[in-house]
């Protein structure tokens, strides 16, 4: 099993997203925390291979986040890192690699220097032990592996923002879960990582979309051929069907635009259909997506 420096080092080609939270199961939140991540990791030329959604349950998380951690190469977790009770993300995954629960000084100096104050604590101290102290400090707990340098374990993404990035066992990156901190964060590691990337340039993926007036049974033949055929080069075929309307749409998803390109005169004939640069133009809209 490789180490978690190890991990830290290696290529980067998968990537997996545990969004953690009951709000979110339970249907008063909709996440869009996965969704910006695989936009970020498209444009980056990762392979989003799982998208997971826990409760707040100790034993969920610590499983999700092993197995994730085993088979995918760059982990972020959303949510859970907050000062109440059920934010239990830290310590989960900190018993998930045995690790214990450190005070983390700089977050937490960041933490007083810039918090602002609530009006619910108009004179709260920061030096005074009491239980709104002791709720902020469950933030700066940190799973810490004392046998690795500090700096390589929090990366401080953003000047304006005392969160860190936590990141366990190599690969597993900790992020909170309100959006405006999440996209902060996470645009904060593309530097940290941007080198270990198969394409170190970070030039990422391309997309072709065709609209076509076929339904999806009529090419799914043809489709089915085109798939087997460009497998080898990288290259994914999609259908997405646009139930009573007008037009469904092929895609075609790789990093080798140039071999893209050439696809495209084939694939319009064969649909009887037409390419659109962006999926806005397409008519109907993409409602789903199935893999042909």
């Amino acid at each position: 099993m490789a180490s978690a420096a190890e991990r830290q080092r290696r290529t980067i080609q998968t990537a997996a997203c545990l969004i953690i939270g009951d709000e979110v199961l339970g249907g008063k939140t909709v996440d869009t925390n996965s969704a910006y991540l695989a936009k970020w990791c498209f444009q980056l030329g990762l392979r989003l291979k799982k998208i997971e959604v826990v409760e707040d349950d100790e034993a969920d998380i610590i499983d999700a986040v092993r197995r994730l951690s085993t088979n995918y190469d760059f982990v972020v977790t959303s949510g859970g890192i907050g000062p109440t009770h059920d934010d239990i993300t830290y310590q989960s995954i900190a018993k998930a690699f045995d690790l214990p629960l450190k005070l983390h000084d700089e977050a937490f100096d960041k933490m007083k220097r810039l918090s602002k104050p609530h009006p619910s604590q108009p004179n709260f101290n920061w030096e005074q032990d009491s239980p709104d102290l002791r709720a902020k400090l469950r933030m700066v707990y940190l799973p810490t592996d004392e046998s690795r340098p500090l700096k390589e374990q929090f990366l401080f993404t953003s000047e304006e923002l005392w969160v860190p990035v936590s990141v366990v066992n190599g690969n597993v990156h900790i992020l909170p879960g309100i959006p405006r901190l999440f996209t902060a964060l996470l645009d904060g590691i593309k530097p940290h990582i941007i080198s270990r990337l198969v394409d170190p340039e970070g030039k990422g993926s391309y997309r072709v979309i065709i609209q076509t007036p076929y339904a999806e049974s009529k090419v799914a033949g043809y489709l089915t051929d085109l798939a087997a055929r460009v497998e080898p080069k990288g290259i994914k075929v999609g259908s997405y069907p646009h139930w009573d309307r007008k037009y469904n749409t092929v895609t075609l998803v790789g990093k080798d635009e140039a071999f893209l390109e050439s696809l495209v005169d084939e694939v319009v004939k064969n649909v009887e259909g037409k390419r659109v640069f962006k999926p806005e133009d397409i008519e109907g809209g993409p409602l789903r997506e199935s893999k042909a």
